[in-house]
């Protein structure tokens, strides 16, 4: 049984940071069995894996628009999983998930848009 839930989101203005926070609760596992990860839904298009890592080894995968301004991070002992959002731009809008799996890889799960578990999701709004 995995539990993700989100915080975080708000309003930013363009060029804003946001830091978003997953609480993962595991039961019969150690949150090293999995592969956590972001993904965004914005109105009107598909899901996006935004960011991928491995809680064993700290394996990350980034999608391309979001390279260089979005950073993954975990923290094992709290099981907490974090997305530090920089230089946000408005297509960045969108309800992002936290999400868990033993299954994929990190690159896989983040390019396949699949995942055993979901978290409900916080909205991010970048807008002046």
């Amino acid at each position: 049984q995995v539990q993700l839930v989100e915080s975080g989101g708000g309003l930013v203005q363009p060029g804003g940071s946001l830091r978003l926070s997953c609480a993962v609760s595991v039961s019969g596992f150690t949150l090293d069995h999995y592969r956590i990860g972001w993904f965004r839904k914005a109105p009107g298009k598909a899901r996006e894996g935004v960011s991928c890592i491995s809680s064993r080894d700290g394996t990350t995968y980034y999608a391309d628009s979001v390279k260089d301004r979005f950073t993954i991070s975990i923290d094992n002992a709290k099981n907490m999983v974090y997305l530090q959002m920089n230089s946000l731009k408005p297509e960045d809008t969108a309800v992002y998930y936290c999400a868990a799996d033993s299954f994929f890889t990190v690159q896989a799960m983040c390019k396949i848009n699949e995942a055993d578990h979901w978290g409900q999701g916080t909205q991010v709004t970048v807008s002046s």
